[in-house]
């Protein structure tokens, strides 16, 4: 720890979050002691700036009127911390963490503190509300319909296969909600959080319009209870259509008024619902055991009997729904709705543990319910009965079925399939049996009003989290929250117009099976999302909840689908096409937000299984990729070198931009280095790169380092990329050695070279927002062409973009390729990879070869059968003969003016002096040199004629680059052939040299 010594002192310690502030040594007083303040924290009974571990500093938000406690800084207990006139430092956060915001506070008056929200426990605010979403019509007027189809076996079947893939849902959404702190957001938060925001943004916008448009149908459903009331009185509103509308839009208004009313009043709206229902099936199983009258007798009720229990225990299928997934179709909307706890999850007090415990026993207790129901109703009720007292039976006579053994005879309507009454024929069966028939009717109202009011309120809190990460435009408006449970009443409103509209449409037949699917989607997902974060093993999957199984959330997600086009295959290819459409919407923008998904731990472990893998397979030349590493320091200071290795390294090959920051290594130093800023300035710009930065003494041994170090495994870079050096004839000549020294590292690590030149130079620096930082001397940042102030680092995100050359099409110009030495083919290599692009791809590539005058059609031939070898579609071939002719005097002789600073001259010198002046300034070159490289350098000056002549025009002019020997050619003598040969040009020019070894080949092995 970084302590500090205790010194007594008598003033009081002021406490400021953890840290104490205690006067240790005050400022002068009269009797002239000078000391300073610092700041401290009691921790283990000393004073030191470490902290203990403490929820605020892991916390990203905080409630109004609590201070935020921060961690102190690696760097405030590292370094050394020197006392100072104002005191030593209190640790601040970090610059570059987010500003943490107060949870409950209101998003425009952030001095105004929120009141205390309405928070629910498991049982109110996730069990019941589940159980009334789960139970719904077909509980009543479908269940016994499905018994007397299936049988009491079957139906069993079918209601345990349905719990099945809900339980598993129920556990995959348990095991995610306890795997960190839930907000609200439901359905769609969870599985956005979990699988990143292109599938739960999809899922979301979706999962929310089906809940809109469930109100509508639950509405429906109670409406047509209503309308058969009153045509059983003989009554009507209007005529029967409209009658649905007419209550359905009053009934809906209703249900809006109790949401909008709050969470509170919509609660206890939903346990009044809860007693109605709960009470209606009291009424359902005391029913059972009461002796049935005549009438009772005459519609099929006989009380329990064993032989219509086995007697209904088979299916007798009937119908053009009478199949064992015809009936598994209709149940299964019914085992739906486990998601209405946790769509409200920003109003439970611990939703890690509400969800879990909530959706779990509403899946159990409902599961019970229909068991208990399906199987007492098949013991109780024969199949086909009908309904007139008349139809007794005596004993006499022909008499088929079971009715017969208890005075009734139905052999007739039996027959015909036309009985009225019956398991098999009437819905109403539940209140034929109930003691009291007006309670079933209750309980039908109960549970669809209920279903329609958790729908309700779903929609609009799912739509709320889906508008506030905005991935879709023009929804914002609505996630605005209003009072102290943040209600989205704006969504309150919308969901109430989408409802409306379907309940005046009246059609919901044909929307019904595509609102099932869009729920099916969501399990599927949950379920997915559970079973990828499992199998990506990361860290950060660790949910308090441990009863699930990661195979059995796969399961799920695998018979969800399966099960979407079982039920309606029409409309599970439109709930699919919906999803594929919306995920490409939000993978086209690619919303700035970093959620810790499963999808992004996937991707690292699926990237680190093939960088581990590579290093098992050999390298080939067919697989010879050229991986750059581009000398860029700030990218943003030479988009020109960036562009034009990103064009033809895109989706290709490995390019890491380099940065060699000179100086100590401080802080400030290791603030230029972070990553972040410069890969934001990459990505705005579509180049697909690595950033790697270090610190380093100097330029040179900074370059051996990311020589060395850069890359992972066999993904590692084996081309160094560096601008030409524009400034070396004004720069210090010792900064030419270490820019040719680089060159020389680079062929010894055994790299391939690139060095690009344009006229107008690389480096932007100068028209970049930046100021120059005093910690450097511009005069050292020679990387490019050297020069340019520092970027400030604040400043590297906001930045404009500046253009260059290489972001336009290149149009039908030439590039022009002197092959004229053998690298390995690397100088064609380059050019190739660029015709690819549609940027290049209209351009005219000439091929420039050296050779003798009297075999050029020999040589021609030749290089274009090698060419047409390695299928790089280079047609044009062009031999030059007059490579090896004598340069014309005035450019001799300003090539020996561009050396003249540099030379040597030693034959007019003494031996010391020429010893002394060859260590210190080992750039010098001597008459000796300039002897032996005579034939060299006239090469160049006369490389540069030829450009002139035939080149003057090209987009692009790529040459190989000639080699110096290290101990027999000066840097300042290479320098100067590199700026003979591309001067006077307009055209771009790449130097290129390969490390000897082929990187092209023509056999298929």
């Amino acid at each position: 720890m970084a302590d500090i010594p205790i010194q007594k002192n008598s003033e009081p310690p002021v406490s400021v979050g953890r840290f104490t502030i205690n006067p240790l040594i005050g400022t002068e007083d009269s009797a002239g002691g000078g000391n300073t303040n610092t700041f401290q924290m009691r921790t283990f009974g000393y004073n030191t700036l470490d902290a203990v571990p403490k929820y605020d500093h892991y916390a990203n938000s905080y409630l109004p009127g609590q201070s935020k406690t921060v961690r102190p800084t690696l760097a405030h207990l590292h370094t050394l911390m020197m006392p100072s006139p104002g005191g030593l430092k209190y640790p601040r956060p970090d610059p570059g963490q987010e500003n943490p915001k107060p949870e409950a506070e209101d998003e425009e008056s952030n001095a105004k503190a929120a009141e205390e929200p309405v928070r629910f426990g498991w049982i109110k605010g996730v069990m019941i509300r589940c159980m009334l979403n789960i139970w719904g019509v077909i509980l009543y007027l479908r269940l016994p319909w499905i018994t007397a189809q299936a049988g009491i076996a079957l139906t069993w079947l079918i209601i345990f296969m349905s719990v099945t893939v809900t339980s598993i849902t129920g556990l995959s959404i348990s095991a995610i909600s306890t795997n960190g702190k839930v907000k609200s957001g439901g359905t769609y938060f969870l599985i956005s959080r979990s699988l990143g925001p292109e599938l739960g943004g999809s899922i979301g916008l979706i999962f929310a319009f089906a809940n809109a448009v469930a109100v509508a149908m639950h509405t429906v459903g109670f409406a047509e209870t209503v309308r058969d009331l009153l045509k059983e009185y003989n009554s009507t509103i209007v005529d029967p259509t409209n009658d649905i509308r007419i209550v359905g839009v009053i009934t809906v208004t209703v249900l809006l008024g109790i949401s909008l009313a709050g969470m509170e009043w919509e609660a206890k709206a939903q346990v009044l619902f809860f007693i109605v229902i709960m009470i209606s099936f009291i009424n359902y199983l005391v029913g059972t055991v009461i002796p049935a009258t005549p009438e009772k007798q005459a519609k099929g009720f006989y009380g329990y009997r064993a032989d219509i229990f086995a007697e209904n225990f088979v299916p007798k299928w009937r119908g053009a729904d009478g199949s064992f997934f015809g009936m598994f179709s209709i149940f299964f909307p019914s085992a739906t709705g486990i998601l209405a706890g946790a769509n409200i999850s920003g109003d439970l007090k611990d939703p890690a543990v509400a969800i879990p415990k909530g959706t779990m026993s509403a899946i159990f207790w409902t599961t019970v319910s229909y068991l208990v129901i399906s199987a007492t109703i098949g013991s109780c009720v024969i199949r086909d009965a009908s309904g007139n007292l008349n139809d007794t039976y005596s004993g006499s006579g022909y008499c088929e079925g079971l009715g017969c053994d208890y005075g009734w005879n139905f052999t007739d309507c039996a027959n015909k399939q036309d009985c009225e009454y019956g398991l098999i024929n009437y819905y109403q069966c539940m209140s034929l049996v109930s003691g009291f028939g007006p309670l079933i009717t209750a309980g039908i109202f109960g549970a669809t009003l209920s279903s329609a009011l958790a729908c309700l309120v779903s929609a609009p809190k799912v739509f709320q989290c889906l508008c506030k990460d905005n991935l879709y435009p023009g929804i914002g408006f609505f996630g605005k929250g209003y009072g102290k449970n943040n209600e989205p009443i704006r969504g309150y409103l919308l969901t109430y117009i989408i409802a409306v509209g379907f309940i005046l449409i009246g059609e919901l037949n044909a929307i019904a099976p595509i609102i099932s699917n869009f729920f099916l989607c969501s399990y599927a997902l949950i379920n997915f999302s559970c079973f990828h974060a499992s199998i990506t093993n990361a860290p950060g999957w660790r949910p308090s909840f441990q009863y699930y199984n990661k195979w059995a959330s796969l399961f799920g997600a695998i018979i969800s689908v399966v099960i979407m086009f079982l039920l309606t295959w029409w409309a599970a290819l439109i709930a699919v096409g919906i999803v594929i459409f919306l995920l490409a919407y939000v993978l086209y923008k690619k919303p700035e937000v970093n959620w810790g998904s499963s999808v992004q731990a996937g991707s690292y472990n699926m990237a680190l299984s093939y960088a581990v893998g590579l290093n098992e397979v050999e390298d080939h030349v067919k697989n010879y990729r050229p991986q750059c590493l581009v000398l860029t320091g700030a990218p943003n200071t030479r988009p020109a070198l960036v562009d034009f290795v990103g064009t033809f390294t895109k989706k290709l090959c490995l390019m890491v931009c380099g940065n060699v920051i000179m100086g100590s290594s401080h802080q400030d130093m290791k603030e230029e280095v972070v990553t972040d800023r410069h890969v934001n300035w990459l990505n705005r710009r579509k180049i697909k790169s690595f950033y790697s930065g270090v610190v380093a003494n100097d330029l040179r041994s900074g370059v051996q380092t990311l020589m060395q170090a850069t890359g992972l495994g066999k993904i590692k870079p084996n081309v160094l990329v560096m601008g030409f050096k524009k400034n070396w004839q004004s720069d210090h000549p010792r900064n030419i050695n270490n820019y040719i020294g680089i060159i020389h590292d680079a062929f010894d690590f055994n790299f391939g070279l690139c060095i690009l030149r344009i006229k107008d130079g690389l480096d932007m620096s100068k028209y970049v927002q930046a100021h120059v930082s005093p910690i450097f001397n511009t005069a050292n940042n020679i990387i490019g062409n050297g020069g340019g102030g520092r970027v400030d680092p604040t400043t590297l995100v906001a930045e404009q973009q500046l253009n260059s050359i290489f972001q336009s099409s290149q149009e039908k110009k030439t590039v022009d390729i002197y092959w004229l030495f053998d690298d390995g083919g690397l100088t064609v290599l380059i050019p190739y990879l660029l015709s690819r692009k549609k940027r290049w791809s209209k351009c005219k590539f000439r091929v420039f070869v050296g050779g003798q005058l009297d075999k050029l059609e020999e040589e021609r031939k030749a290089m274009n059968d090698l060419l047409s070898k390695f299928r790089l579609g280079f047609r044009e071939i062009n031999v030059l003969p007059d490579i090896n002719q004598k340069p014309r005097p005035e450019h001799m002789k300003r090539f020996e003016d561009l050396i003249s600073p540099y030379r040597l001259h030693d034959g007019l010198r003494d031996e010391a002096y020429i010893s002394e002046m060859r260590k210190d300034c080992p750039w010098k070159i001597s008459d000796e040199e300039l002897r032996i490289n005579k034939a060299k350098s006239t090469r160049q000056v006369r490389l540069n004629e030829i450009l002139l002549d035939y080149s003057r025009d090209a987009a692009l002019i790529v040459m190989t680059m000639p080699i110096a020997r290290t101990k027999s050619c000066p840097s300042s003598l290479y320098m100067a052939w590199l700026e003979t040969i591309s001067q006077d040009l307009r055209a771009p020019v790449l130097f290129v040299r390969g490390n000897q070894e082929s990187v092209l080949t023509f056999y298929c092995q």
